[in-house]
This record gives structure tokens, C-alpha cells and sequence, in this order.
């Protein structure tokens, strides 16, 4: 007997969970009926509902809604692990941040959630050659949700930005998956080079408000960088690093600080 091959369109417990919280906001609270129908209740799959809440988030008067819209339906159906990563993303959020009590929140209200979902767009176009629409997005986001990625930088999924006000991700940026970060983080370069110049940091890291890490260098996985905090030179994997410059002042803490969240250095 053939079995029946079922694509996460029509079994998506992310989607189901967002829409049945989507019912349940407008029983407790109906003046927020329009905005749920319009987010959610109105789409078919995550992937149209996040296509949507990105195109309303970046168009102007430079760019139509609608053209937003159909950019973000080709690069899905194009590359459907934009949209997996997307999901991971919001279990990260839902799982890391203690304000986040809902699944929906993240896709309708949190700029750091729908912010590295438009970077992620912009870094598809940057990848097939349009990298002119892949500026526009950039211009955008940042205007918008006040976080500059450069679309060229390469970030993994299961990412949660806490507060997410005053990113800055450089060209040459790496960031491996499952990484946190809060306000204020810039990983970026040193001068004026033109090659390689921008941060590396692995999987698992814990980067806290306000820290600044410099030049292609290389942050170990599962390592924390203290708030406030200038990262001039490698971290290795499983450290704390602090202070200006940032020097190793303990063990990280835990097996995985970006998901503990642990960023207090009482255990040092």
C-alpha cells in the first residue's frame, strides 16, 4: 500500500497553536478581532501569515504592500527552510523570553521576531543575486524596527533578540543557531577592510545587552558575553567574557546559557 507523503503545510502544530490562540484572543478581548483576522485567521498556512505580517511591517510608498507581499510567496515556496527556520525562531522567543506567553505574540507583536524574519528574506534575495531589493529590505528594517542586518550575513536559526532595539549585524557576520542576544548588540568590524572583518559566534551563545564584539573573531560555542562588554579577541567555548576590553572571567555557567538566560556572574 503507497503511504502518503505530508508536507509541514498540512501537519504544523505552530501554526495550529498560533491560530487557536488567535480564537481565543478575540473571545477575551473583541477589539482585537480585526487585527487577529487580518495576522492569522485569514491565512492558510504560517508561511502566507508571516509573507503578510512582513510586507505590512516594510512597505512604503516606494514599495507596495502587494509587492512585498508576492517577494515573500516566491522566496517560501522557493526555499522552504526560510519559513522552518522562521518556526524556530519563535519557539525560541516563546521558550527564552519570560514576556512572551503566547505563540502569537511573537509573529504580531515583537520586532526582534519579525525583524530577523525580514533580514531573512532580504538574505535570500542577497543570495540569488537581487541584492538591490536586498538593501531596499535592509533600509527598511532598519527604519522600522530600528536593527540593521546587512543582508549578506549569515545567521542560523532558533534565534531570539530580547528587546531587539539598536542591532547591528555586520556584512561578514556569522551566527551560528540557537544564539540570544538582547538590545544594543553590534557585531561588527574594526575599519575600513574590505574582506572578512566581521564576528563569528557559535551555537548556544548568550550575548547581553549592549555588548559590542569587534573584527573577525571568533565567539566559542556555548559561551556568555556579559552586558556592556567590548569582545576584542576569540572566547572560547563554555566562557564568560567581561568588561572593556572583555577578558575571560569564569565558566559560562550552564551547558547552554542562550536558552537558561542566565546573564548574572554570581556563579564566577
Amino acid at each position: 500500500m503507497a503511504i502518503a507523503h505530508t508536507s509541514i503545510r498540512e501537519v504544523d502544530p505552530v501554526w495550529q497553536r498560533i491560530c487557536d490562540e488567535g480564537r481565543e484572543a478575540i473571545e477575551q478581548e473583541p477589539l482585537v478581532g480585526a487585527l487577529v483576522h487580518a495576522g492569522i485567521l485569514n491565512h492558510s498556512s504560517f508561511e502566507n501569515a508571516l509573507g503578510y505580517r512582513i510586507a505590512m511591517k516594510l512597505a512604503s510608498t516606494e514599495m507596495s504592500e502587494q509587492t512585498m507581499r508576492d517577494i515573500a510567496t516566491a522566496a517560501y515556496e522557493a526555499e522552504p527552510e526560510l519559513a522552518m527556520a522562521a518556526r524556530a525562531d519563535l519557539v525560541a522567543t516563546y521558550d527564552r523570553d519570560p514576556a512572551c506567553h503566547r505563540f502569537l505574540q511573537p509573529l504580531l507583536f515583537f520586532k526582534g521576531f519579525q525583524a530577523i524574519q525580514a533580514y531573512r528574506l532580504g538574505h535570500w534575495l542577497w543570495e540569488n543575486g537581487k541584492k538591490d531589493l536586498s538593501y531596499f529590505i535592509q533600509m527598511r528594517t532598519s527604519e522600522v524596527f530600528g536593527i540593521d542586518i546587512h543582508p549578506a550575513a549569515r545567521i542560523g536559526k532558533g534565534i531570539m533578540i530580547d528587546h531587539a532595539h539598536s542591532i547591528v549585524v555586520g556584512e561578514t557576520a556569522v551566527v551560528g543557531d540557537n544564539v540570544s542576544m538582547l538590545h544594543s548588540v553590534t557585531l561588527g568590524g574594526t575599519g575600513k577592510e574590505d574582506d572578512d572583518r566581521h564576528p563569528k559566534i557559535g551555537n548556544g551563545v548568550l550575548i547581553g545587552a549592549g555588548a559590542k564584539v569587534l573584527g573577525n573573531i571568533h565567539v566559542g560555542d556555548c559561551s556568555r558575553v556579559a552586558a556592556g562588554s567590548v569582545v576584542l579577541t576569540d572566547v572560547p567555548p563554555k566562557k564568560t567574557v567581561a568588561g572593556v576590553p572583555a577578558k575571560i572571567v569564569g565558566e559560562a555557567g550552564c551547558s547552554q546559557p542562550a536558552i537558561t538566560m542566565d546573564q548574572l556572574l554570581g556563579d564566577i
